[in-house]
């Protein structure tokens, strides 16, 4: 892979560490307050590991989740977006998913675990990366994309095993609706699964309370409400 640049910005949030791809990998994990509960991979957006992705994965702990977020860029965080987009361009999506599937390995192996396969919540690049994620591994069982950015091609869900719960903005430029119909109908095409993707009055990155200026409180909070119920639904 190449190498990543490096951010002079804060550090990313990391505690925990884990064999992943053949390398080291680092990531956050937020367990709920009983100590155990189905298993949750939390996938960034092109930023990187970021206060806004460990506040989500407390947010699912809080919620009776054990959340894990797999830090991509390995420490680096980006603060402008041409940063953010070199960043993202130097992580293949092959790669990328590859050390998504060792984060799911390490998630699984955990006795805090109950469940036997995983659900995986992303966001923008992390967003794409819950598609080719679901697409690649059967232990996946729910996928949440939020404004999921497909790098490419789409990928081939003919092993698909999840439910998709994806979240849009109407008004993002960088996610078309019309791209919608031709993911769902890929989707279902492939994999005989219709996923149920839904639209919201709000701009790219509108889930995301640190960036006012995108932030959509009442798209937010409504997707979230129907983001829980579908994971303790697919999870247990």
């Amino acid at each position: 892979m190449a190498e990543l640049p490096k951010s002079t910005g804060a550090p990313a949030h990391q505690n925990v560490t884990f064999p992943s791809g053949g390398t080291t990998a680092h990531g956050y994990l937020a367990l709920p307050p009983s100590g155990s509960g189905p298993g949750v991979i939390v996938i960034q957006e092109w930023w990187g590991l970021t206060d806004h992705i460990a506040d989500v994965a407390d947010r699912l702990a809080a919620e009776g989740f054990v959340a894990l977020a797999p830090d991509l860029y390995g420490g680096n965080v980006a603060h402008e977006s041409a940063e953010a987009l070199r960043m993202m361009q130097a992580l293949p999506v092959a790669r990328g998913v590859e050390l998504l599937s060792g984060a799911v390995d390490h998630l699984l192996s955990l006795d805090e675990v109950t469940s036997d396969t995983v659900g995986a919540v992303g966001f923008c690049m992390g967003g794409g990366f819950v598609l080719y994620l679901a697409a690649a591994d059967p232990r996946v069982s729910a996928a949440v994309p939020f404004y999921g950015v497909i790098q490419g091609e789409l990928p081939d869900f003919s092993n698909l095993q999840a439910e998709i719960l994806g979240h849009y903005g109407e008004l993002d430029q960088s996610i078309p609706a019309e791209s919608l119909d031709a993911l769902r109908e890929a989707v279902r095409e492939q994999s005989g699964i219709t996923p149920d993707l839904r639209l919201y009055p709000a701009d790219h990155a509108f889930f995301n309370d640190g960036r006012p200026e995108v932030h959509d409180p009442e798209s937010a909070t409504l997707a979230w409400e129907r983001t829980l119920p579908f994971l303790h639904e697919r999870l247990g």
